[in-house]
């Protein structure tokens, strides 16, 4: 049986050089301004042996912040910055989407405009804590958006999509997953509102449709990706039926002809935290009729089994392809990976990030 991982798969308007794909990963290390630096695309270079590199969660607006150093697309400062990590990623021969990002509800007054609330759904408070650069403090309950807000946000993913291109990215993965806004529109569990944007799951999925025609109006649907974790609680998140509401939201997306759609898989820290397996990407591959890139603790054999099952067409690395920037010749060699140092995943500097070895040329 010949190897999948290391053959090219389409990825709707581009056509990616191998199966292993680098997964979009917060690393707090973005510059004053929200603007990605050189250090940032040394990072994203050092992994362009990866078949399409999705960058890390990149707010649309103010609001959308939850986390210290995490980078936006809404100034032409970070658009500058943001063009030095393209154009490092294309002259080491690979592609990359960037990753449209709202944090709703996981949020603390310091990271937003004003220190006004955050915003979300409902007006429900995650369990759990955040910290704003200086301390550890409990979330707070969030305002709920109003109904007249509900086009402003999509705008906000539009113009985030549309800087994106300018740029240079291949395409945009709009971040409908982990517990942040989109997410928290499409679970009953953090949405209770009583309007069009609540109650069933068609009500429910409105913010996710509506924002994924305003992207796909700006890039086409060819450019455009979009992620979901069906049966992930980051974040304080719950759905009474995720494969209703997950399989509905997959099924009104496939007239689209997205690029993709990228979906985690429970993982073993996942149940330890209280997450059911029996939703994700194996389970709902045959309602989603395009291409599937699937993550969550793949290693390169259980990677490998996805492809050829059918059930994955692409594979996206999170820790392993952070440790290791030469992941594909690592797996293609059969070579010992650099074990990850979590304590450095979100601190400041190239320590954790830009310094892990690569194999001997």
């Amino acid at each position: 049986m010949s190897s999948k991982l290391f053959t090219p798969v389409q990825i709707g308007a581009v056509t990616a050089k191998n199966r292993i794909f680098l997964a979009p990963l917060t690393r707090c290390r973005a510059l004053p301004g929200n603007v990605p630096g050189e250090m940032n695309a040394e990072y994203y270079a050092q992994r362009a042996s990866g078949g399409l590199l999705i960058a890390e969660a990149t707010s649309v607006s103010p609001r959308g912040f939850g986390y210290p150093n995490t980078p936006g697309i809404f100034t032409m400062d970070q658009v500058a910055g943001w063009r030095k990590v393209t154009e490092a990623v294309h002259a080491a021969g690979s592609l990359i989407f960037l990753q449209l990002w709202h944090v709703g509800r996981v949020s603390h007054p310091v990271f937003q405009p004003g220190g006004e609330l955050p915003v979300a759904p409902s007006a429900i408070r995650p369990a759990g804590q955040v910290f704003t650069g200086t301390e550890i403090a409990e979330y707070v309950t969030p305002r709920a958006l109003e109904l007249g807000e509900m086009k402003g946000i999509v705008a906000e993913y539009a113009h985030g999509a549309e800087l994106a291109l300018l740029a240079g990215f291949d395409g945009v993965e709009i971040h409908n997953a982990n517990g942040y806004l989109l997410d928290q529109f499409l679970r009953d569990g953090t949405n209770q509102r009583t309007d069009e944007y609540g109650g069933p799951v068609e009500n429910r999925a409105r913010l996710t449709l509506e924002v994924t025609r305003a992207v796909v109006d700006v890039c086409g649907a060819d450019r455009v990706g979009i992620r979901f974790s069906p049966a992930g609680v980051f974040n304080d998140m719950r759905d009474s039926d995720p494969m209703r509401t997950f399989g509905y939201v997959l099924q009104q997306l496939n007239p689209f002809g997205l690029a993709y759609a990228h979906i985690t898989r429970v993982t073993a820290q996942d149940i330890a935290h209280g997450a059911k397996e029996g939703v994700g990407p194996r389970e709902l591959r045959p309602l989603y009729r395009g291409t599937v890139v699937a993550n969550g603790g793949f290693t390169r054999d259980t990677a490998e089994q996805a492809l050829q099952e059918g059930w994955a067409d692409a594979i996206a690395f999170g820790v392993p392809f952070l440790a290791n920037p030469d992941l594909p010749a690592r797996f293609s060699k059969d070579a010992p990976l650099n074990p990850a140092d979590p304590d450095t995943f979100y601190s400041p500097g190239p320590k954790g990030y830009t310094d892990y070895p690569a194999l001997p040329a």
